[in-house]
């Protein structure tokens, strides 16, 4: 389930704000966006497992909370994500 290091290497290098940016609001919501995605993947084949099932619930109210954020300070950043990641349609 953990992110491979090539794939996590270039989703902060498209992300970042700044060089050496590896916590941004921005940074994190693509972050998670991925392991999201991966867990869904995850569920067409094991239905039942609702141990991964919470985690997948905690990852997506801490996007949103962090897209909530964003959307409040920078709303030009937040529709630049939301149209990359393709959320919110």
């Amino acid at each position: 389930m953990v992110l491979q290091k090539e794939r996590k290497t270039k989703l902060i290098g498209e992300f970042k704000v700044h060089s050496g940016d590896t916590g941004s609001a921005s940074v994190q919501i693509a972050l998670l966006t991925e392991r999201i995605n991966a867990l869904a993947e995850h569920f067409k084949r094991h239905k039942h497992d609702n141990n991964s099932r919470r985690g997948l619930l905690c990852m997506v109210g801490q996007r949103r909370r962090l897209l909530n954020y964003l959307k409040k300070s920078d709303t030009k950043k937040y529709e630049e994500i939301l149209s990359k990641l393709d959320l919110r349609k």
